[in-house]
């Protein structure tokens, strides 16, 4: 089966979705489902945390062939050993790490990209992004590669390969190290230029010697679970990488 690997329910601050909602659209189209709310500690006045055990004890009944439970990990190195800590402290399915914070400021806003080129930004996001990966041995999967260009204020704000070619490869090599799973986010595949941009990545952690992608559509709505997964899917394959998901932190290959 494959499994929408990137999820988000009530559970995460910016999603109200109710996992009944979720559940019932993945079965629609024949998808399982990984939950994985947020938990980033020590930014955003701990809004973007919760419960693990209320969590697991919510869904724990839920749990089965066709649902597992994660958590996406906001990579800080000042929140490194309370995230190492927090994900100890239920069994989950499956670790996801992001990077959503650099010098405490959210990429998602303006402030980060204030008086910086995009190519002193990108730089800096993708050296962050794989000192973090090495840095949190306890990840499975590293999320959306291109999460910058989702908000970042310049005129093209896509990732460019050939621009940011030795921090870009810097990522992958982390991840490859480290035994880390890439993410295929599909978020942004409604823009034909950001699919466009995102095959050579690809296509370079395949040279490198990856294997292995997760399939995450990062649907905070019922609507845009399995978003795109059709295209996604044989992008992956063209690329002669695998889906796989995880179950009790154990790789699976999804079929």
């Amino acid at each position: 089966m494959l499994f929408d690997s990137h999820t988000h329910t009530e559970f995460s601050a910016d999603s109200e979705m109710l996992a009944s909602e979720a559940l019932e659209m993945a079965e629609r189209l024949g998808l399982g489902l990984v939950f994985t709310e947020h938990e980033d500690l020590e930014v955003a006045q701990d809004e973007f945390t919760f419960d693990p055990e209320a969590y697991w004890k919510k869904y724990y009944p839920l749990r089965g062939e066709n649902l597992r439970l994660g958590v996406e990990i906001g990579m800080l190195e000042k929140s490194l050993e309370g995230s190492r800590q927090f994900v100890e402290r239920v069994p989950f399915d499956q670790v996801i790490g992001s990077l959503h914070f650099i010098d405490d400021l959210d990429l998602y806003y303006p402030d980060f990209y204030k008086d910086k080129t995009k190519e002193e930004a990108y730089r800096r996001y993708f050296w962050e992004m794989a000192e973090n990966v090495r840095r949190h041995d306890f990840i499975d999967v590293l999320a959306h590669i291109d999460y910058i260009c989702r908000a970042a204020t310049y005129d093209d704000p896509e990732l460019d390969y050939g621009s940011f070619k030795l921090e870009i490869d810097e990522v992958l090599k982390a991840a490859i190290e480290t035994e880390t799973v890439l993410e295929l986010n599909t978020r942004r595949f409604d823009e034909k230029l950001a699919i466009k941009e995102l095959v050579p990545v690809y296509r370079r952690y395949r040279e490198l010697g990856g294997k292995y992608v997760t399939m995450g559509s990062d649907a905070h709505k019922p609507g845009t679970i399995g978003a795109h997964f059709y295209q996604a899917r044989q992008l992956v394959s063209d690329l002669g990488l695998q889906v796989v998901t995880f179950c009790k932190r154990q790789l699976e290959l999804c079929d």
